[in-house]
């Protein structure tokens, strides 16, 4: 029904992924030719998005008046229909508000809620907006490292109460975790919620990538667990992730509290902000009211593409790789090869021909590991799985 394995030629399109890297590497990594190095970085697919969002976008490119326009109830309705469907999670379509990502969301709450100075803490490693935002609005970044465990990782919540007791004005979720592929379980997010409620901290909470979950996990929206009603919460969602959109930009802030809503709403008014552009808001709805069969089919994909990362790559000596329960990003453990970072990107780089992320870019809490997008066909995977082994021997 769907060909995941066909391979798209996205090289001269513009691509962040496929051509902008190349001056990247130019600069950090003083790679002169990077036109052989296979790109397996940062968090897009390499898959065609699903037929039904281009009949939305096309649909409604053939009108040809492009004036004023708003987010209509039925995209809303569809918004709030996905997520009754697939997680459980009723969301009242008045507590929708929108942005054109949830890193600019993210930016946005930040600005309206704290000040300069103010204590914004994190969960590291973890995605770098979650620190280059507030440090670059002159906030103070407070890191409590995760802790690891069999591979994946688990909070500290001892050390994340005394953080909070400094007088901790935000804590930033990631839910699914990136880079590290955890699904938070109801427990330890009731045990997060209920310390935000003591120490009155605003919990953002990141879902972005809460479409895209393995078997044996489930995705539980922060907002559905106890006491969440009596905490200050907002939650980022968004289409782009789980349908491989990111250039529609297109985000969702839920924000059930009234005063953080208005609070908000002013932040809009004052910076001119828009709702969805007209393309944008076709696209989301139409991917929320049809696109369920295309995130099943690619997520059972996507699955595959890591167990067999895993297998493969688990043979070779140092190299450590548990599957993740949720995203299509793999977190590679090198640590037992005695190579330093700069050493293992420069082989990866100039003998492997690959670039994937170095661990440091989640802070120094990810040293020691390799961030790996595998959405992609199986034919790109396994080149990629061959350019790692070649870059070790």
């Amino acid at each position: 029904m769907f060909n995941f394995d066909e391979l798209h030629n996205r090289k001269n399109t513009n691509s962040l992924k496929w051509d902008q890297f190349k001056e990247r590497l130019k600069l950090k990594y003083n790679v002169e030719d990077a036109s052989e190095i296979l790109p397996m970085w940062v968090a897009d697919m390499d898959f065609a998005i699903p037929q039904v969002i281009v009949d939305a976008i096309t649909e409604r490119l053939n009108h040809p008046i492009f004036g004023y326009s708003y987010v209509s109830d039925e995209c809303k309705n569809a918004i709030q229909g996905w997520f009754e469907r697939r997680h459980n999670w009723h969301i009242e379509t008045n507590t929708l508000m929108f942005h054109q990502g949830v890193v600019p969301a993210l930016a946005t709450i930040l600005e309206t809620f704290t000040k300069p100075g103010d204590k914004i803490c994190i969960s590291t490693p973890v995605y770098p907006a979650f620190f280059g935002i507030p440090s670059a609005q002159q906030r103070e970044v407070i890191e409590c490292q995760l802790v690891a465990a069999e591979g994946s990782y688990k909070f500290d919540f001892s050390a994340l109460e005394e953080q909070f007791k400094a007088g901790v004005k935000v804590y930033i979720l990631c839910s699914p975790h990136n880079p590290g592929g955890v699904v938070w379980s109801r427990e330890d997010l009731e045990k997060l919620v209920d310390l935000c409620i003591q120490y009155d901290v605003l919990l953002i909470s990141d879902e972005i990538h809460a479409d895209i979950v393995f078997e044996g996990y489930k995705h539980i929206p922060t907002m559905t667990v106890k006491n969440a009603d009596k905490a200050k919460i907002i939650t980022c969602i968004a289409p782009t992730k789980t349908f491989n959109i990111a250039g529609v930009h297109a985000a969702i802030m839920v924000v059930p509290d009234n005063e953080l809503r208005a609070q908000l709403n002013k932040d809009k008014q004052a910076h001119g902000r828009d709702d969805l552009n007209v393309l944008a808001a076709a696209a989301v709805r139409a991917a929320y009211e049809k696109g369920e069969d295309w995130v099943d089919a690619m997520t059972a994909y996507v699955s595959s593409n890591m167990d067999y990362v895993v297998e493969h790559l688990n043979i070779l000596d140092g190299i450590k790789v548990v599957k993740p329960q949720s995203t299509y990003l793999i977190w590679i453990d090198y640590r037992e090869t005695g190579l330093s970072e700069s050493e293992i990107m420069h082989r990866m780089l100039e003998k492997g021909k690959l670039a994937i992320e170095p661990g440091t870019k989640y802070s120094e809490a990810g040293r020691g590991f390799l961030r790996m997008n595998v959405a992609c066909p199986l034919e790109t995977v396994k080149d990629g799985v061959e350019r790692f082994k070649r870059a070790l021997v």
